[in-house]
């Protein structure tokens, strides 16, 4: 039972780390009035800490050596805190940004090591479902944690959203240290280990797909909230309750995908990123009505529940005797990908029409599948 309760404190900061990460996606519009700036450049928000993550994900673990995870979760938690607070306060965008490259260190150094925590706090066979919780509190972020925040910055403002997030971040640096055991790192991450992982054709598999679907999921769901209300006519009201939806249908893709990559690795991964193409095209051709543009979003958010879950489980499986060095390289690919899935939409969403993040979400997912049909890893040999 402490086993499961320390994973539940895990996932609980994975929680908070994707609301923080994410919930600009539902304020985008009061920040830019607020600060005077476009949808477009609101939208480095997101892509910020994204960048920052993917440089803080491999070099973070290879900085602290083999200090203890327990005290390293808990001071990135602390600094969590301290940006969540500036961001609440900043006068002004460019302070506001600068906050948001605290942000980014913290989830690039807590990812990369909780991710792989699972086969350090419970038993070989309960690794998948472990895996699974840590990151049910990515799902649970879309479920409550953006759409919470989205409401209470429509009702209180901004600020007071980013403010009650760094006071939650507090809460839980405190059950950080009760709960977790000691985790002193047997074998600490050098720079020539996590190079040494890309040479492995599962791994370098692994990382593509990524790169390929968070890239294109966050080129669209950054401009989820227009996509909405310009092309389904939902009104602005109704953009967190089903951002909350978005996000419930998460939590039980994530669950869903948590039992399937134990039984077939590869065709969850697969049928993941088929499922993400078919929907996102469904939406560029025939999203502009309410009703179909809700069923598509809900859709959407049950196809990507899965991701986090299935694609931590392929890098688990194809580097099993490295998998913080594996992760590491996993989340920094995960976070940039954020980021340039977010600068890129925003190029498209300025340039050209709302529509074209749609179909280039699509194209990147369909790239994605091949990937994983051509290439290796997810516990069965390469396809030919």
């Amino acid at each position: 039972m402490r086993r499961w309760v320390a994973v539940a404190a895990v996932a609980v900061g994975t929680f908070l780390l994707v609301t923080a990460e994410q919930l600009p996606v539902g304020l985008l519009t009061p920040v830019g009035a607020d600060l005077r700036v476009t949808d477009g450049v609101a939208g480095l928000m997101v892509t910020v800490p994204g960048i920052v993550a993917a440089v803080a994900a491999p070099l973070v673990p290879v900085l602290v050596g083999r200090l203890d995870r327990r005290v390293l979760l808990g001071a990135l938690m602390a600094l969590m805190t301290l940006a969540n607070s500036l961001s609440a306060l900043a006068p002004t965008y460019p302070v506001l940004i600068g906050s948001r490259v605290l942000v980014g260190v913290a989830i690039g150094g807590f990812w990369a090591v909780a991710g792989g925590l699972a086969t350090r706090l419970v038993p070989g066979p309960d690794v998948p479902r472990a895996t699974a919780l840590i990151f049910g509190g990515v799902a649970a972020a879309n479920v409550l944690g953006v759409p919470i925040g989205t409401l209470l910055g429509g009702v209180a403002g901004w600020r007071v959203a980013f403010g009650a997030l760094s006071a939650l971040a507090a809460v839980v640096l405190v059950a950080l240290f009760a709960l977790l055991p000691r985790l002193v790192a047997d074998e600490p991450v050098r720079p020539g280990g996590l190079l040494a992982q890309l040479r492995d054709r599962g791994v370098a598999t692994g990382i593509l797909v990524t790169l390929l679907v968070v890239t294109g999921h966050f080129a669209a769901y950054t401009f989820v909230s227009p996509v909405l209300q310009e092309r389904a006519g939902v009104p602005v009201a109704l953009v967190g309750p089903l951002l909350l939806g978005f996000g419930a249908a998460g939590i039980v893709g994530n669950f869903v995908a948590g039992v399937a990559v134990s039984r077939r690795l590869r065709r969850t991964v697969l049928g993941i990123v088929v499922a993400l193409a078919l929907v996102l095209a469904l939406n560029a051709l025939v999203g502009t009505g309410t009703v179909g543009g809700i069923a598509l979003l809900l859709l959407w958010g049950l196809a990507y529940g899965g991701v986090s879950v299935s694609l931590q489980s392929w890098m688990i499986s194809a580097a099993p005797r490295a998998v913080e060095a594996a992760t590491a390289l996993w989340v920094s690919v995960f976070n940039l990908a954020i980021g340039l899935g977010a600068l890129v939409g925003g190029l498209v969403v300025d340039h050209t029409a709302l529509v074209g993040v749609l179909w280039l979400a699509a194209a990147l997912f369909l790239l994605a599948a091949v990937a994983v049909r051509a290439g290796a890893g997810g516990g069965e040999r390469p396809q030919t």
